[in-house]
Formats: C-alpha cells, sequence, structure tokens
C-alpha cells in the first residue's frame, strides 16, 4: 500500500528544513540523525550551507558526553574490543554512539570493511547507534567529518562516544584534537612494534588495552604488559594528574573489560576535579575552527577563477620539469590573490 503524498506547506520528506531535522535529533530520531549525517558529509556545495546551520543549532543543544578515541593496528580486534565495552556501558544505564571509521576502497571511495555488520550485538540494542563511515583517504585514521558527526551526537544526547580509527599508525594522532580519552588495541607479542609506534601513538595514548589475551596467549601477553609499561614510563607524561596503565584484555571471555571502563570513568573524574576536561574541550573547538578553516579556504582558492584558469598550465609545467612544484604553488596563490 503506498504511502499518501504529503498534505498543504509541509515540505517533501526527502528534503527535511533545518528545524525539521534538528527538532528530530535533538529528541532522539535516529534516522534524522543519519540523515544529518549525510548531508555533512556531503561535497556538494548547495548542502554546505544548510549542513553549517544545522551544526550551529546543535552545537548550542549538544549534551555533556564521554568521547573515547580506540585506535590500534589492524587485526587487533577494534570492533569484537567496542561491541563487548559498549555492552557494558548500556548494561551500565549509558547510550552509546559508536563511529566506525573504515578504510576506503581507492576506486569507489566506500567503506571497505563495513564495521556495522561485524557489531550484531550492538546494532540490535536501541541504547546504541552506530555510524560506519569511509575514510575517504583521510589522514589521521579519521573521516573528514568525524569531529562535525561527534557534535551531532551530543545534540542527540548520547553519554558516551565511542571513535574507532582505520588504524594506521602515526597518523592517527589527529584523532586525539577530537576525543578525550585515546585507548590503544595492541596484540599479544607486538612489543616488537614499540619501537616504531612510540613516538606517534604512545605518546598520546591514555591506556593500553592489550587484546586476545585468553588461552594459550596468557603467558604472551604478560611479557607484553611489561614491555609496554616500560615503554609508557619513558615517554613524558600526558596529563600530570594521570598515570597510564596497561590491561589484558579479551572480548572472548570479558576479561579485563570492566577493567578497561573503570579506567575511563577514573580518567574522566580527575579530569573533571581539576577544570582540565573543561579546557581540552575549548582546544578541541579551537582545533574545529581551524580545520574549518581550512577546508573553507581549499574550496575557495581551487574554485577562484583565475586559479582555474592556469592550474592546469602551471601543472604541466611543475610535470615537465619547467617549474619546481614551490615555484607553481607561488604561482597559482599570486593567481588567486592578484585580485583580492
Amino acid at each position: 500500500m503506498s504511502t499518501p503524498p504529503l498534505q498543504g506547506s509541509l515540505k517533501p520528506y526527502h528534503d527535511p528544513d533545518v528545524d525539521t531535522v534538528v527538532n528530530g535529533i535533538t529528541s532522539g530520531d535516529r534516522h534524522m540523525l543519519s540523515r544529518a549525517i549525510t548531508l555533512i558529509e556531503s561535497q556538494k556545495p548547495e548542502h554546505e550551507r544548510k549542513a553549517h546551520e544545522i551544526l550551529d543549532r546543535c552545537l548550542a543543544k549538544k549534551k555533556p558526553s564521554i568521547r573515547i578515541g580506540i585506535t590500534g593496528s589492524p587485526g587487533a580486534g577494534k570492533s569484537t574490543f567496542i561491541e563487548s565495552l559498549g555492552e557494558l556501558i548500556i548494561n551500565e544505564g549509558l547510550t552509546l554512539a559508536v563511529l566506525a571509521i573504515d578504510p576506503s576502497s581507492r576506486q569507489s571511495k566506500g567503506s571497505i570493511l563495513g564495521d556495522k555488520a561485524r557489531m550484531e550485538k550492538l546494532t540490535g540494542r536501541k541504547e546504541a547507534y552506530i555510524r560506519p563511515t569511509a575514510s575517504s583517504g583521510y589522514l589521521g585514521g579519521t573521516s573528514p567529518k568525524t569531529h562535525e558527526v561527534i557534535v551531532l551526537c551530543e545534540a542527540a544526547g548520547y553519554d558516551v562516544i565511542l571513535v574507532e580509527t582505520v588504524g594506521v599508525g602515526q597518523s592517527e594522532v589527529l584523532v586525539d584534537t577530537m576525543v578525550d580519552f585515546i585507548l590503544l588495541l595492541m596484540l599479544p607479542g607486538s612489543g616488537d612494534e614499540l619501537q616504531g609506534i612510540k613516538r606517534g601513538i604512545m605518546e598520546i595514548a591514555d591506556a593500553v588495552a592489550i587484546t586476545k589475551t585468553d588461552g594459550d596467549q596468557s603467558g604472551i601477553a604478560a611479557i607484553s604488559r611489561a614491555e609496554f609499561e616500560a615503554a609508557l614510563r619513558m615517554l613524558p607524561l600526558k596529563h600530570a594528574a594521570w598515570q597510564r596503565q596497561v590491561i589484558l584484555t579479551s572480548a572472548l571471555t570479558g576479561k579485563g573489560i570492566a577493567e578497561v571502563w573503570q579506567n575511563i570513568s577514573d580518567f574522566f573524574a580527575e579530569m573533571q576535579n581539576g577544570n582540565i576536561l573543561e579546557t581540552r574541550r575549548r582546544e578541541q573547538l579551537k582545533s574545529l575552527l581551524y580545520t574549518v578553516l581550512e577546508e573553507m579556504l581549499k574550496k575557495k582558492f581551487l574554485s577562484h577563477p583565475d586559479v582555474k584558469a592556469s592550474r592546469e598550465h602551471v601543472e604541466q609545467q611543475v610535470l615537465s620539469a619547467e617549474l619546481s612544484p614551490f615555484s607553481g604553488a607561488k604561482k597559482l596563490i599570486e593567481a588567486f590573490t592578484r585580485r583580492q
């Protein structure tokens, strides 16, 4: 049976206005939240104004949340760990949003892994909202709009927001500008990777969880724990009031999951006591300001008529070695500023 068309002055369902979108988000309409996220992720110029208006309104209505970034090398079991941790969080009476950043296909630019399909238990919980997003080749382990999506989820009233990063190594430090606590997941026996990662992701980690430590892995896990504890002691403190821990876990048996959540809860209590969390949130807003500014300037630059007219010629000069990339960039900047 077909749905009758909307009557009167109401806008068509496929194009809800800003008021409808914002009211839907703040009243817990998950479908409207998904539509808003799709809108802000759109590359279409006509969507930008509406997306920014929605974000402005949602920023004013956002509620306090616990922002957690979960990162680690591919194969560390991030999705399985998140499902186990997520169920514990929900069972404590909290609501949860999971922003699962998947690596993108170079051909389609779409998500390759599809985390939502791997989190079957969480997907079935009404208290959980899972949003898989393709990274679109974006460095930093997140997607270009992750921070904006966090704002929307906070306006929707989610208590805990988990950002699962792609797992690409040192470039993932960008996630530290949008979450409050970073949990690094590592496999047993990965101590030999320490030299390569300690100056990157290890420095921004607030705790390390060694995953898959059940069964035959328990002995190797204990050695890995000692190695990571030693590595953390050699790094400067991220927060003066916080001592980073290494926790042995198993999503399969539930080992260490409650300990991880207690560690996260203790961290937030400590950060709130010293007003550190409020300062960090202000720094995050400043970071978002300049991220958005850079994106706007890039779009304005590339759409400038003089730049568009010069771009192909300058590219060819660079490719034929008539110009260096540095001189080529300078020529394009000069074209951009010529009529300013």
